[in-house]
Order: C-alpha cells, then sequence, then structure tokens
C-alpha cells in the first residue's frame, strides 16, 4: 500500500486567529483594546457558556473597567479577544472533547480562542510559584508568561507526544483500547516524549512498550496542539507485521486489536463513540468498533488511513 497523507488539518491546528504578540508588552494598547473587547470565561473543567450553537463571548468590561490581572489576552478578531478562569459560569455549556460531538459551530477563529484560553488558563493555575526558587510569580506580557520578584521569567509548558497510526502495509491497522475507555472503543497509539529522545526513537520505544511491537517505516504525518492539558501530538505513521504476538508490558492498554479497513470504514460512517446512541450497552454486536470524535488528531489520522485505498 502506498503511503497516506492527512486528507484534512487537523480541527484543533485549524486556528486562525491573530495572536497579535507584538501587542502583549504594549499595556497601553492592551488597556485601549479592552475597552471593545470580548471576553470568554471558562470553567476549571475547560467548560464554557453556549447559547444554542455559538461560544458565548461577553463583554470584557464586564468583568473589570480595566485588563484583570487574571485576564489572558488572546488576539484579535476585529476586536481584542481575553479569557478568564470563572469557576461560577452557569447556563448551558460545552468543552472541546464535547463539541466534536454537539452541533456548537467552530470556525476557525474560535478553535484558536477556545484551544489558546484552555492551555494557558491549565498552565496557570499550575504556575504559580518559580520554578527556580520557589517564589510567588505574577502573570504579565498578556496572561503568556509569570515573573518571580528577581525577575525570572517562566513561559507556557508544552509536553510534546507522539501518535502512530500502525498498519501492516496493506489493509489492516492496529488499533487499542485503555482501561478506562468504554468497551469496544479504540485509537490509535500515543505516548510523552522522554528526555534526550527523538520522535522516531518515541514511536518506536512507545509502540513496543505499549503492545510489544516492533515497527519500521516511521513517518511524520502532522500535528495538533492538545491542551488537555498541555500536549502538543504529534502524528505519525509506521508499519507493523500483523503475526508478531502481541505483549500488553507496561499495562495502560487494556486490549488491542487488528481491524480491516472495511471495519474502520463502517466504524467512521457510524459516527463517534461518544454520540452513538447504545454505545455503551452490552450488546457485543452493535457497532463492534467505536472511534474517537472530531476532535482529536487520532480521527483525523484514521480516517486518513481509511481514505486512502
Amino acid at each position: 500500500m502506498p503511503g497516506f497523507e492527512l486528507n484534512q488539518v487537523p480541527l484543533l491546528s485549524r486556528s486562525a486567529l491573530d495572536r497579535a504578540e507584538e501587542l502583549r508588552t504594549d499595556e497601553q494598547a492592551l488597556k485601549e483594546g479592552w475597552a471593545t473587547a470580548r471576553l470568554l470565561r471558562m470553567n476549571r473543567r475547560g467548560q464554557f457558556r453556549v447559547e444554542g450553537s455559538e461560544v458565548v463571548l461577553e463583554s470584557a468590561t464586564s468583568l473589570a473597567a480595566e485588563p484583570a490581572p487574571g485576564a489572558i489576552f488572546l488576539g484579535v478578531d476585529g476586536t481584542h479577544i481575553w479569557a478568564v478562569r470563572d469557576n461560577d459560569i452557569e447556563g448551558q455549556l460545552a468543552d472541546l472533547r464535547a463539541v466534536g460531538l454537539s452541533t456548537v459551530r467552530l470556525d476557525d477563529v474560535m478553535l484558536g480562542v477556545l484551544g489558546s484560553a484552555l492551555a494557558l488558563l491549565n498552565w496557570h493555575d499550575r504556575a504559580g510559584f518559580s520554578a527556580a526558587d520557589g517564589t510567588p510569580t505574577t502573570p504579565a506580557h498578556g496572561g503568556w508568561t509569570r515573573v518571580d520578584d528577581a525577575g525570572h521569567e517562566e513561559f507556557p509548558r508544552i509536553d510534546p507526544a507522539v501518535i502512530c497510526l500502525v498498519h501492516d502495509g496493506g489493509d489492516r491497522v492496529l488499533l487499542g483500547r485503555q482501561h478506562s475507555w468504554p468497551e469496544r472503543m479504540f485509537s490509535i497509539l500515543a505516548g510523552f516524549v522522554e528526555a534526550g529522545e527523538s520522535l522516531e526513537r518515541c514511536v518506536e520505544r512507545e509502540i513496543r512498550e505499549e503492545v510489544g511491537l516492533d515497527v519500521r517505516e516511521i513517518r511524520y504525518l502532522g500535528s495538533q496542539p492538545w491542551p488537555l492539558p498541555r500536549s502538543l501530538m504529534l502524528g505519525f505513521t509506521a508499519v507493523g507485521d500483523p503475526d508478531q504476538p502481541l505483549v500488553f508490558a507496561d499495562g495502560e492498554i487494556a486490549e488491542a486489536h487488528w481491524f480491516t479497513r472495511e471495519e474502520v470504514r463502517t466504524a467512521l460512517a457510524a459516527g463517534a463513540w461518544g454520540s452513538i446512541t447504545g454505545a455503551t450497552t452490552s450488546d457485543p454486536e452493535q457497532h463492534r468498533l467505536l472511534l474517537p470524535g472530531s476532535i482529536s488528531i487520532a480521527r483525523t489520522i484514521v480516517e486518513s488511513w481509511a481514505a486512502a485505498a
């Protein structure tokens, strides 16, 4: 089988938001823009308010007359856009995982707003003290850095992780299920990059650790931010031998199986696992294979492989 490419840009990689990084250090420009700015409120669960099919962005002045210390400047789309942590938001709520299965409409600008807000707010929640000396830090540069009393500056942390579709060079693909996932929900394999490790060696190691399989012809496909809480997913494909026994050495994978291209196409046509009625029932004949939602790069990779032949 010839190699395949991603047939579309993963959802969270489509951000069209102008980040306007030149404004982050311009306090006067941020103050002037605040008067007409829009504000996203997001709670600790990553939820935000929606009305019908739209994400609610309210006037920034409903929070304060000037940029609030805990607010984060996300960028510009006609007006300035900010985000703030608010655990008391009420009404109809959604999160990034859910919008991939719902009727909430997200254009490329809003995808950038939500992804950036979630990643930055999660980082601020965990970065209140300096990694250098343990002293308290305060937000700076529109929320894109934190600084301690000694002037040491820290930036948002991102954890790189590989995610790889393993196929047999023909019409079969290897999919695994984690212990915490519903029955019959499968996806491609993933793991975090270790210090001093290249991406390709990480692919080899993670697949060997998770399912005991040796892979070859490792090839990069594309990337997607995954702010749950702070990852960057780097997508790959590789070839493995279906006759090699699977060994679940590290305990992360509960089961893994080789599925045919037709089985994958049938599962894709049925929808994402969380949106299928009866997906968590005990009927083993109903939806033998359930796949992740469209918000994940895993879905994009699987769809691209399924459509390649």
